[in-house]
C-alpha cells in the first residue's frame, strides 16, 4: 500500500450505504465478534473468490485478537484515507461480508475493489457484487478500478 492518500482530501467518504438488501458501514473494531464469526463460517468460500486466489487470507488460525487488530489498521486506513473496508450487514445486524476499496497494487488501475458474503449468503453474490459496482460508479472518484481480477473503468457520461 502507498503512503499517498487513494482519494482527494475533499472527497467526501460515504459514510454508509444501501446495498441489495444490505447495510454497508465503516468496518471497525466494534463489528469484531460478528465478523470473526462470520468469515471463520466461510473461509472456504471465501477462498473460491476471484479477489482471494491465493489462499492466505481468511485464515483459520486468526483468533478474536488478531482480528481485532486486523479491523484497528483498517480503521486507521480510512482515517489516514489510505484504503476503505466497509462491513456488510444483514438484516439482523449480524456482519455478513465486508468490501475493500484499496490503491490497485498490479493492475494499474486507481483501485482493487474487492468483496466476500458469508457463505450462507453466496447465492446474492451476483447481485450484491452489480450493486457495489453500481455503487462505485455512483459514488466514488475512480475512473478505472479492479475488481474481481478484471480492470473495470466508469462509462462515458452523455
Amino acid at each position: 500500500m502507498t503512503g499517498r492518500p487513494l482519494v482527494p482530501v475533499d472527497f467526501a467518504v460515504p459514510a454508509r450505504h444501501g446495498c441489495a438488501g444490505y447495510l454497508l458501514v465503516p468496518l471497525g473494531p466494534e463489528h469484531n465478534a460478528s465478523d470473526h464469526r462470520a468469515w471463520t463460517s466461510s473461509v472456504d468460500h471465501i477462498r473460491s473468490l476471484p479477489e482471494f486466489p491465493d489462499g492466505s487470507w481468511p485464515d483459520p488460525a486468526m483468533t478474536l485478537a488478531d482480528n481485532l487488530r486486523d479491523l484497528q489498521r483498517h480503521r486507521r486506513d480510512v482515517d489516514d484515507r489510505r484504503g476503505f473496508t466497509y462491513t456488510v450487514l444483514d438484516r439482523d445486524d449480524e456482519v455478513a461480508g465486508c468490501v475493500y476499496l484499496y490503491p490497485d497494487r498490479t493492475a494499474g488501475t486507481e483501485a482493487e475493489v474487492s468483496s466476500w458474503l458469508r457463505a450462507d449468503h453466496a447465492t446474492r453474490e451476483a447481485e450484491f457484487r452489480a450493486a457495489v459496482t453500481s455503487w462505485i460508479i455512483d459514488a466514488w472518484p475512480f475512473d478505472t478500478w479492479t475488481s474481481g481480477g478484471q480492470a473495470r473503468s466508469r462509462p462515458p457520461t452523455h
